[in-house]
């Protein structure tokens, strides 16, 4: 007998795999679709004015997350970067952790 390899697209695949029919009784993790927050609201845009959005979309140690935790489109991540550069430098932002060091 031949054996019946499934597609992604495959209708029965999709239903047994959703449900557990995975072996050891799993389900399937469904990712949504990130769709970049910048190309859906045309009036924010990645400016180093807008410092409660550059806030978001900075890590607590002051570096850039990158756009797999995000979602923002290569694009907008680019023009992200400059911004977040250009607002530590006119000091809205800060450069590293506000945590004091201790020796």
């Amino acid at each position: 007998m031949e054996e019946r390899r499934y597609r992604r697209d495959d209708a029965e695949y999709e239903e047994g795999y959703e449900e557990g029919g995975d072996d050891r009784g799993r389900g399937r993790f469904i990712r949504r679709p990130r769709v970049c927050q910048f190309c859906i609201d045309k009036t924010v845009r990645p400016e180093y004015k807008n410092v409660e959005v550059l806030k978001r979309l900075v890590t607590e140690r002051g570096k850039i997350r990158p756009r797999r935790q995000t979602g923002v489109c290569a694009r907008h991540q680019r023009a992200l970067a400059v911004a977040i550069k250009r607002a530590r430098h006119m000091a809205l932002l800060d450069f590293g952790s506000a945590r004091e060091r201790v020796r």
